[in-house]
């Protein structure tokens, strides 16, 4: 079993930035790809980035591309989402997941095995 733990969510003000961190404990990291999902209110939850097991593979929903960064840090067994220049649009929870024995990265929710209670993102105007 892994469970995960998101934080970092918050506030902010449109054009501002958060980072989010993705903790996991129960398995080390290194064997899963990891994503970032978000859900807004009345939304289904939708896929924003994921990130290869070795890090060196990222793929970007159109809606965040240039803006948000994904990033992992094995020896940590975290993860991370780096969101830049932020909009009211973006306002959602967000959650971490991780899909074990994906070897590329994947933006398919059923892909992936564990997911994080999520975190709060609240963009204002």
């Amino acid at each position: 079993q892994v469970q995960l733990v998101e934080t970092g969510g918050g506030l902010v003000q449109a054009g501002g930035s958060l980072r989010l961190s993705c903790a996991a404990s129960g398995r080390t990291l290194g064997s899963f790809a990891m994503g970032w999902f978000r859900q807004a209110p009345g939304k289904e939850r939708e896929f924003v980035s994921s990130i290869n097991t070795s890090g060196d593979s990222r793929v970007y929903a159109d809606s965040v591309k240039g803006r948000f960064t994904i990033s992992r840090d094995n020896a940590k067994n975290t993860a991370y989402l780096q969101m830049n220049s932020l909009k009211p649009e973006d306002t959602a929870v967000y959650y971490c997941a991780a899909a074990y024995g994906v070897l590329g990265v994947s933006m398919r929710l059923d892909l992936y095995d564990y997911w994080g209670q999520g975190t709060q993102v609240t963009v204002s105007s």
